[in-house]
Formats: C-alpha cells, sequence, structure tokens
C-alpha cells in the first residue's frame, strides 16, 4: 500500500470528548499530538524508528510541561521495548487546571514510520486523576474491540467464530461481510485461519493497535473488529478513544513469558481477569487526541 502524503506542515488531528474539558487545555492537547507527528515526519522512511520516536517524544513533551493542568503519566509507551518514552508517574503540566491521568504514545508505529508505511500516528488521552487502569508490568494483553452493536453480545471467553457470528447478528449483517484487523504476528497464525474458515476479511496490520481500535468503535469505518494480543499500554489508550466514541472493548492480560506472569502476579494482577471498557479507564469524561504522522 502506498504511503499517504501529508504536506510538511500541516496536520489534521482529531480530539474526541473536547466538549467536557477547558478550551485551552483542549488546544494544548491538540498541540502536542500535532507536534509529535510533524516532528516524526521528519524522519519517515529513514529507517530509524528510535529517533523519529525520540523526536516525537520531546516535541509532545515540551508542549505538555506548558500545558494548563496537573498531569501524571499512567501510560507512558516505551517501557516494554526499551524506547524513548515520556515515564510512568512522571508529571507534566503548570499545575494549574485539572488533575488527570494522562495515556500516552508519541509515535504508535515507529516501525511505520521507519519504513514509510502508512498508519503510524501520534497519540493522547486525559481523563480525571486516578480513572485510568495501571497495568503494572503486564506489557500484553488480548483484546476484543467493536463498535455499540457488539455491546453485551460480545465475550472474550467464547472463540473467535462465536464472537465473529453474534455480532454480525446483532449489527444485522452477514459474517462475511465483516472486516476483523489482526496484528501480523506469529502468535495470531490459528485466530487468522479460524476468522477466515468462518468467513470474515482478516486485515493484518504489522502495528497500529490504537489506529485500528479507532476504526473499529466508528461507525461506518473500513474495520468492524480488532481481535488478538497486542500492547497492554496501547491497550489503555485505545480504551480512552473506545470509550469517547461509545464502542465496545473487551480485554484479558496475556503475558509473553513466564516471567512476565510472575511479574504480574507480584504485582497483584489476576491474569485471568476480564475488563471491560469501564475498568480500563472508569470515568466517561475523557479527552482523546490522534494525529497522523504517515
Amino acid at each position: 500500500m502506498p504511503q499517504q502524503k501529508f504536506p510538511d506542515d500541516v496536520v489534521q488531528t482529531t480530539v474526541l470528548g473536547a466538549e467536557a474539558w477547558p478550551a485551552d487545555l483542549v488546544e494544548a492537547v491538540r498541540a502536542s499530538t500535532s507536534a509529535a507527528a510533524l516532528a516524526a515526519r521528519a524522519w519517515v522512511g529513514r529507517g530509524d524508528k528510535i529517533a523519529a520516536d525520540a523526536a516525537a517524544v520531546a516535541a509532545m513533551r515540551a508542549v505538555l510541561m506548558t500545558a494548563p493542568f496537573s498531569g501524571v503519566v499512567v501510560i507512558g509507551e516505551g517501557e516494554k521495548d526499551a524506547a524513548p518514552m515520556l515515564a510512568n508517574g512522571e508529571r507534566l503540566g503548570t499545575g494549574q487546571g485539572p488533575d488527570c491521568d494522562i495515556a500516552v504514545d508519541p509515535l504508535d508505529g515507529t516501525s511505520l514510520a521507519a519504513l514509510a508505511r502508512p498508519g503510524a500516528v501520534s497519540v493522547i488521552a486525559l481523563a480525571p486523576r486516578g480513572t485510568m487502569f495501571d497495568p503494572a508490568g503486564v506489557f500484553y494483553m488480548e483484546k476484543l474491540i467493536a463498535g455499540a452493536s457488539g455491546l453485551g453480545v460480545l465475550d472474550l471467553r467464547r472463540s473467535a467464530t462465536a464472537n465473529l457470528r453474534a455480532y454480525a447478528a446483532a449489527s444485522g449483517v452477514a459474517e462475511t461481510s465483516l472486516t476483523v484487523a489482526v496484528l501480523d504476528k506469529p502468535r495470531h497464525a490459528s485466530l487468522v485461519r479460524e476468522l477466515r474458515a468462518a468467513g470474515a476479511t482478516v486485515s493484518l496490520t504489522a502495528e497500529g493497535d490504537v489506529s485500528t481500535a479507532i476504526a473499529a468503535a466508528t461507525p461506518g469505518s473500513s474495520i468492524d473488529l480488532v481481535m488478538g494480543i497486542g500492547g497492554t499500554p496501547e491497550g489503555v489508550i485505545a480504551a480512552c478513544a473506545v470509550r469517547a466514541l461509545g464502542g465496545v472493548m473487551l480485554g484479558r492480560m496475556a503475558p509473553q513469558s513466564e516471567a512476565e506472569a510472575r511479574g504480574a502476579r507480584a504485582a497483584g494482577q489476576d491474569p485471568a481477569r476480564l475488563f471491560d471498557v469501564a475498568d480500563l479507564v472508569a470515568s466517561s469524561r475523557v479527552l482523546f487526541a490522534s494525529s497522523p504522522v504517515t
């Protein structure tokens, strides 16, 4: 797929939930993802995902340090892969204005940006302080995301085929008309086979958990559902967007090693626990912004 070309100085930022927040803070949040996207674009296609990520992080941090709020980073992407990051526990803002939790990924899709492939974005979400779930050392999560038609009909304890059929029936369409986004990873080989056997179209993406989540929760988009295991930090960010859009998101921790499972248990996490979107972000008063990089 060819890269979508964006003007060098134009960023079309999507903002959700702005009506519940002060206008000056909304503008600062919008500016933070716009600045990060523009900074990352200077590295698109250069093959250096770390440099692209670092540029986005620095640009976003510079804007947020002067933003009119008192923010604490709850979800800072980068810890699981030693990337540049806005660190968990980092305080941002002037200290004046709302007290907020922050979930952030200045560059979601670092490899996509490095290779000039579409789908890389800069994202941030704010919610009232104490309302975002902290996964504490679990870096991967099984996710099931869809639009409002999936409310009360989807269940992570059922098979992918059963969920596909239930969503199709609730939406009044055939399973064969549904498109499911799945990360293109070896761990998903059997899931992809199952979905295709059930008649669904499978949209494989190398990265971009947040972008596909937004698409699945948006009526009329090209993606109907998201299934499979992706990053937990991206999952909490995605939950904020899904909640603002009125969609459905279910999750379950998916440690990818015994060491990670032990770490989760030591942190008081229950790997078998099932989450819905309100568990991942307890407040409906969410501010979310996303700016395209590629």
